[in-house]
């Protein structure tokens, strides 16, 4: 898409980092950001099902309280795009107020110092990280995203930005004219991605019903979806919805591993014992499981710990 780009801006609230979003790394990039040349490109397809935007963030001063500038090309409906990038990087949300949850709990707040400005960053929508579970599934990420890349390049949408081609993913509509076979799929994945698109079309997948019935409602009814089991359901709701104050029965055993190192415990806290640990974390628990995570893959080190 070649369309002259709308300058807009975003104020965030607290600190943020752009850098460290666009070094975020993990799912359809496979866990390898390119590295960091002052901006993070984005393309995808809007929510609701119709349209797409592209977008380039600038920040004058990493980590520093200025805004984020934006080229926004493409959307039908600036608004919308701009809510959406907003959730994606986590500025729909407070960051001064997360940094109180540190000052509640010293190891979080230990993290944040370690980690300045770093704020979630979510997949571009619910609908997208559910085709990406199929996509992914007991594959390596590397190929799958070889095969997410294809699909976009074949059904979705072609963005310029910033001196680079990026594809968005299609919408749900586009999603269901997938062939089979299709590049890197086999019929029945082929066929769980057509049921992802039938369930974005009937707004199950929406923003909006999943934040109206709650992260617990949200998580079993996701699991509807032929092909998401309670790993994928989890990252559904946790890193592709926004909710910033989630915590679910199953949780992940990584961060649990990181928590144990982190809060110098002899193993593994029961999901009981994470949920009551996780008290202080309110409202961000999501953000703060995410940071532990984050903090434990990149072999972040605490005094004492």
């Amino acid at each position: 898409m070649s369309t002259m780009p709308e300058l807009l801006e975003i104020i965030p609230r607290g600190p943020f980092s752009l850098q460290a979003a666009a070094e975020f790394g993990f799912g359809p990039n496979a866990g390898r950001p390119s590295a960091y040349q002052g901006l993070m490109r984005l393309a995808f397809p809007l929510d609701g099902g119709s349209g797409y935007a592209g977008a380039v963030l600038r920040q004058a001063e990493p980590g520093g309280p200025v805004g984020v500038e934006l080229e926004l090309s493409g959307a039908t409906d600036p608004a919308l795009a701009l809510a959406q990038i907003a959730r994606i990087v986590s500025l729909d949300h407070d960051g001064e107020a997360f940094l109180e949850v540190g000052e509640r709990d010293a190891v979080i707040g230990a993290l944040q110092r370690a980690h300045p400005g770093q704020r979630p960053v979510l997949f571009h929508s619910p609908y997208e990280a559910a085709a990406w579970s199929i996509i992914s599934a007991r594959r390596p990420a590397t190929q799958a995203a070889r095969v997410r890349a294809a699909i976009s390049e074949q059904l979705g949408a072609t963005f310029e930005l910033a001196g680079e081609t990026l594809h968005a993913f299609p919408q749900p509509e586009r999603l269901l004219g997938l062939g089979d076979p299709a590049p890197g799929l086999n019929p029945e994945k082929v066929e769980r991605l057509r049921g992802v698109a039938l369930a974005a079309e009937a707004g199950k997948l929406d923003v909006g019903h999943l934040h109206a019935i709650g992260p617990e409602r949200s998580y079993e009814e996701v699991q509807q979806i032929k092909g998401i089991g309670p790993f994928y359901a989890g990252l559904i709701v946790l890193r592709a919805s926004g909710f910033a104050d989630a915590i679910l029965e199953v949780a992940e055993a990584k961060g649990l591993r990181h928590t144990a190192r982190f809060y110098g415990l002899d193993s593994p806290p029961t999901t009981d014992r994470f949920a009551a640990m996780a008290q202080p974390w309110r409202p961000f628990r999501t953000w703060a499981i995410v940071l532990i995570r984050l903090a434990g893959e990149r072999g972040t080190v605490l005094g004492g710990h």
